[in-house]
């Protein structure tokens, strides 16, 4: 699950419009962020975009299916991120309505989540 510098540098110049974007190695791969918020991934040369209810069908239709990797006990899907359709790298405007989309996801995602309780100091 590996990514070259050089797609790295193709995702940040096609998302670049959208704002504070930062690509974070993970597991061989990227997490690709809007500000602190992971809204894609990369692996092997692929970029998959977070969804949900809103904007999965926009995948599905395109006959695109989850990200999925494999672990000792056999393949496992994250259902939350879908691949990008290929064509969309060469149509930037496109691509950054899906990407906005799956920003959307994350500040959504983010926004469920309960707040931690601060540990009182002793």
């Amino acid at each position: 699950m590996s990514v070259s510098p050089e797609y790295k540098e193709l995702v940040e110049e096609l998302l670049h419009p959208l704002g504070p974007i930062s690509i974070r190695r993970m597991f061989g791969g990227g997490g690709v962020f809007y500000r602190d918020l992971m809204f894609a991934l990369i692996a092997d040369e692929t970029l998959y975009m977070k969804v949900d209810d809103t904007n999965r069908p926009d995948y599905e239709a395109a006959g695109l299916g989850p990200f999925i990797y494999e672990t000792s006990k056999g393949s496992r899907a994250m259902n939350g991120y879908f691949q990008l359709p290929e064509e969309l790298l060469d149509e930037p405007d496109e691509l950054l309505d899906w990407a906005r989309k799956s920003v959307d996801v994350a500040i959504r995602a983010n926004t469920k989540k309960p707040k931690r309780p601060r540990k009182k100091k002793k």
